[in-house]
């Protein structure tokens, strides 16, 4: 495996490391339920979509050939995870879960 390889994934390992546990900070600590869901699903797949292609690289320079599996985890990851986040939205606001007080947008007063 040469050098730029070994680098490249090393690089997209911690990128997706870091976008990955800023997502899992940001479930944690922000205030309500449409900026918890936020964090998660922007931050997570794009450090889930990084590791993915650390995998690719890797397997790559081995000599296999890119794997249908790591092309199909990628595309299944980024079609389902925008439109499970959007399906959460709707049902929150469907059942008006309230925002916390700083919210811009808010279409009532708590």
């Amino acid at each position: 495996m040469s050098t730029f390889a070994e680098y490249a994934i090393s690089a997209m390992l911690i990128i997706g490391g870091v976008f990955t546990l800023i997502g899992a900070i940001g479930l944690a600590r922000l205030p309500d339920f449409y900026t918890r869901l936020h964090g998660p699903t922007k931050a997570t797949t794009v450090g889930v979509g990084a590791i993915v292609i650390s995998s690719v690289i890797y397997f790559s320079t081995l000599g296999r050939g890119i794997g249908i599996e790591e092309i199909l985890i990628t595309a299944f990851l980024f079609m389902t995870a925008p439109i499970s986040a959007n399906f959460l939205a709707k049902a929150a606001m469907h059942l008006e879960v309230r925002t916390s007080k700083n919210t811009r947008g808010q279409s009532w007063d708590q």
